[in-house]
């Protein structure tokens, strides 16, 4: 009878132990937020494509007249991330063309156009495609205080506001440039330009 009580305080005795240990394994995993099991799972069923960034100077990509206006207003030397819309959408989302803009009556229009556009889309620091995770939206200010919302698409795209990347990890000396297929502007700048073409 005594072996039985002595075997029912050891069982719990070590009930409370595995208790424990197992308590502890998972604050741990908590805290150090080890990558979960399900993620890498979904990358061999294939549920997203896992993509290699690239990053290329600034010479190898075409960034367009607007689009190297952006990056020649920013200082050279500080880290920077710019969302730079492609030539196509200035020409679609606010009607500049190269052409017009060359245009001595027009240029200082189109560089107050350029200026605001990149107060809206360079981040104070540098954003690779690699630094996001598929799923994850981090919420980063421009320089002119509007809200970025920046995640990655399922081909490894950035998406900015709803805004999807053509082109990703530009790099120029301590410049992350990412080329979108959109504009990126706040409501009052969006109306200003509806305004315009009306």
């Amino acid at each position: 009878m005594k072996n039985r009580g002595l075997i029912l305080k050891h069982s719990i005795a070590l009930v409370t132990i595995l208790v424990t240990v197992c308590c502890i394994f998972i604050v741990i995993v908590t805290f150090f937020k080890l990558p979960d099991a399900q993620n890498k799972s979904n990358q061999k069923m294939g549920f997203y494509q896992i993509t290699r960034s690239r990053k290329v100077s600034i010479q190898d990509i075409n960034l367009g007249r607007f689009g190297e206006m952006m990056i020649e207003m920013l200082p050279q030397d500080l880290a920077f991330t710019v969302f730079v819309p492609s030539e196509e959408a200035f020409k679609r989302d606010l009607h500049l063309s190269v052409d017009d803009s060359l245009k001595q009556d027009r240029f200082n229009d189109t560089y107050a156009i350029v200026s605001r556009v990149l107060g809206f889309s360079a981040v104070p620091r540098r954003v690779w495609s690699v630094d996001l995770r598929f799923g994850e939206v981090v919420n980063y200010e421009s320089l002119s205080g509007f809200g970025l919302y920046v995640s990655k698409g399922v081909d490894g795209m950035v998406v900015v506001n709803r805004v999807r990347s053509e082109i990703v990890d530009v790099r120029k000396r301590e410049i992350a440039v990412h080329v979108l297929d959109g504009v990126i502007m706040d409501a009052d700048f969006e109306q200003s330009v509806l305004s315009e073409e009306d």
